[in-house]
């Protein structure tokens, strides 16, 4: 006699598992299921002989299960889905906290191979114009009703860099920072993480090169006024019922030892701001907590032989074989300063880029893509060389064991653009304390930036005015 077929909604009615968890079940290849289409089609048999052997339906619990028969992970881990991944600093931060990452998407094919060979498993997908929400579902293995808890992502910061020409959502890049928010809307995840640099703040949404303002030059439009890019991209979120709240975030703060700075916009789908992330640590033991770490702290144990690393031209060794820890140009002696930096002498600035040497005792500058360029030299503490791909993994907080592809330069290149892994731990158990109803420790008037109105009510409240007062000289 032929089986009866039957869908994953009789067999969750039948098992009492949610619809999601039989799906689960079906991919894992521990409930005997054929896909159809982009339905499973089950045996109604097989599903009751699966429910007596485990006992579904037989106790208060959504799903008995053996020690031996680990399916519980299945369920009750919640998911996420990853964007602009390079080389995954985030996303083992989210993992951290406990979620399941089942996509990657670069482009980068360099960071592509990092990502497979560090979680072949994983689905990769490209570009993500190439991909419509649900290409995104059907690569990540799911169907279009399953639920999506996290959405991450820290789309191209170029467009939007105070190092660039700042061109915004004018800049290719800063279009498919548009195809993401797009396909966050798209996807409808319980919750979205937007992880960019300063300059987002005060991006315009219409940029105009600086030779061309001026009074000989028509009056800046609406558009082209700081924060126009970020006030964009909060009114797609919230029109569509999300509820946002960003800060702009020192890594140093949540035990990375580094200082750097991103803006973390985090959005809810019920509506909800969700409150800032939890600091672990603090510059100088302030609210009880443990001080910065330092980057002595981050390498005390890494073996001394066998890095990898670029090497400085002699001419710059020069004058490095004069400095020790936390020194840069200007502890030189005077005569040797001009001959040091050249030209570069005359520019503006404070120029602490200049034959840096890193200090012992604090945390790491802002780790940048190659650690041997003129104005942004990172070099060690003592030896006269640059920081190893080794030091810069343990400085961004990736294991040792994380295997990075491409050309030395290219990995630099990948760890220095990357979201030190404890950032993307405390937005990840922000998020799950969320989702787990868990109480959110927070501290009060804690600095969470060397910079002023970079959190969503004091920065909304600077552009309004700023709105305001535009409209206002409008009307005269």
């Amino acid at each position: 006699m032929e089986s009866t077929h039957v869908s994953i909604a009789d067999a969750a009615h039948i098992l009492n598992l949610t619809p999601q968890q039989v799906r689960n079940l079906c991919r894992s290849n521990k409930l005997e299921a054929e896909k159809v289409g982009s339905s499973w089609i089950l045996s109604k048999e097989l599903v009751e002989n699966y429910k007596t052997k485990h006992n579904c339906g037989t106790t208060d619990d959504k799903f008995h299960q053996s020690e031996a028969d680990n399916d519980e992970s299945l369920f009750k881990q919640p998911i996420a889905l990853s964007f602009f991944s390079g080389a995954m600093g985030l996303d083992l931060g989210i993992e951290k906290a406990g979620f399941k990452t089942l996509l990657a998407c670069e482009v980068d094919k360099a960071c592509r191979k990092t990502i497979v060979k560090n979680r072949p498993d994983m689905a990769l997908i490209g570009d993500i114009s190439d991909y419509s929400a649900k290409d995104i579902r059907e690569k990540a293995g799911l169907d279009q009703d399953d639920e999506i808890d996290l959405v991450v992502g820290g789309p191209p910061c170029q467009a939007f860099s105070t190092a660039g020409n700042r061109k915004g959502f004018s800049d290719e890049r800063g279009n498919v920072f548009l195809t993401y928010i797009d396909r966050i809307l798209e996807l409808r995840p319980r919750f979205a993480v937007i992880e960019n640099v300063r300059g987002i703040l005060s991006a315009p949404l219409k940029h105009r090169p600086i030779h061309k303002r001026g009074k000989d030059h028509p009056p800046l439009e609406m558009d082209e006024l700081k924060g126009g890019a970020l006030l964009y991209i909060l009114q797609k979120l919230r029109e569509n019922g999300y509820g946002v709240s960003f800060n702009l975030y020192n890594a140093a703060n949540f035990g990375t030892p580094q200082k750097r700075e991103r803006v973390i916009i985090i959005a809810s789908r019920d509506g909800r701001k969700l409150p800032y992330l939890t600091p672990t640590h603090s510059e100088n033991g302030e609210f009880g907590l443990p001080k910065w770490r330092s980057f002595m702290d981050a390498v005390e144990n890494l073996p001394k032989t066998d890095l990898n690393h670029l090497n400085f031209p002699e001419k710059r060794l020069k004058y490095y074989r004069m400095l020790g820890p936390g020194q840069y140009w200007k502890h030189l002696p005077d005569d040797l300063q001009r001959e040091a930096l050249g030209k570069s002498y005359f520019s503006g600035g404070g120029k602490t880029g200049f034959l840096r040497r890193l200090s012992w005792d604090n945390p790491s500058p802002t780790l940048v893509t190659h650690p041997a360029m003129p104005a942004t030299d990172l070099a060690h503490p003592e030896e006269n060389r640059p920081l190893s791909i080794e030091e810069y993994k343990r400085i961004q907080q990736f294991p040792d064991t994380w295997e990075l592809s491409g050309s030395l330069i290219e990995q630099y290149k990948q760890i220095g653009n990357a979201v030190p892994v404890g950032l993307g731990k405390a937005v990840g158990l922000l998020i799950m304390n969320q989702i787990q109803g868990q109480k959110i420790a927070g501290f009060k008037d804690f600095s969470y930036s060397r910079y002023r109105n970079t959190d969503d009510v004091s920065w909304e409240r600077e552009v309004n005015k700023m709105l305001d007062s535009f409209k206002l000289q409008q009307a005269v």
